[in-house]
């Protein structure tokens, strides 16, 4: 469970959780949550990755690049419905900034899409400047609408903050796999009480194609 300081309400014994309920609120849990990673090779608009529940061994979530559209992603949940597109916004304000930046979208039932969230990666020779995640939404629900990410995501060893400093998320190597070539291709991710885990995994989804160079 999250402290206090990691945004819960403690009222004598019974502690209630802040949720930030970005993509849906169908995915914040009341408590802690593992996720187990897969990737899958990179291919021209494929790749990505499936998300598992470590305790049911269920698929919750996938990853996939769109097919002939590239700095395209898109994250849907076990029966393929789709929940974010993902794609890099360029032109004249990646070149004018100093990040280079990836936005995620909801669509409605009608198709109509909405801005939930920017990824703002630096440019390389950029030093001493995290990669922030604003969130885009008027909600205020939400206790928190930046985070960064710290540590290094290609060794799977980083955490998603928020603006406090408290990690939300975990990007983790499995333990039995820490001796292995697949620990990269296989890893967890542990996302804290009320925390969306579409959000989280369509984060992570950002870090895994920069990482491969897509």
């Amino acid at each position: 469970m999250l402290s206090k300081k990691k945004g819960s309400k403690k009222m004598g014994t019974k502690v209630i959780m802040r949720e930030m309920a970005v993509v849906s609120k169908m995915f914040c849990s009341s408590s802690e949550v593992v996720l187990r990673v897969r990737t899958r090779p990179h291919v021209v608009g494929g790749g990505g990755f499936v998300v598992t529940d470590l305790h049911t061994h269920e698929v919750v979530f996938k990853v996939d690049g769109v097919v002939g559209k590239k700095d395209h992603i898109t994250l849907t949940d076990a029966y393929q419905t789709p929940l974010l597109l993902i794609r890099r916004k360029g032109g004249i304000v990646e070149a004018l900034s100093l990040d280079k930046q990836w936005r995620g979208y909801t669509s409605n039932y009608v198709g109509s899409q909405k801005l939930v969230f920017t990824l703002k990666d630096p440019k390389p020779g950029i030093t001493n400047r995290p990669v922030r995640v604003s969130i885009e939404q008027n909600n205020n629900n939400f206790y928190c609408r930046n985070l960064q990410i710290r540590g290094y995501f290609p060794d799977r060893d980083c955490n998603i903050v928020d603006s406090s400093g408290n990690v939300i998320a975990q990007v983790e190597v499995i333990k039995e796999m820490k001796q292995m070539m697949e620990k990269k291709d296989v890893y967890q991710v542990v996302v804290k009480p009320g925390i969306d885990q579409a959000l989280v995994v369509g984060i992570i989804a950002v870090l895994d194609y920069i990482q491969k160079g897509c």
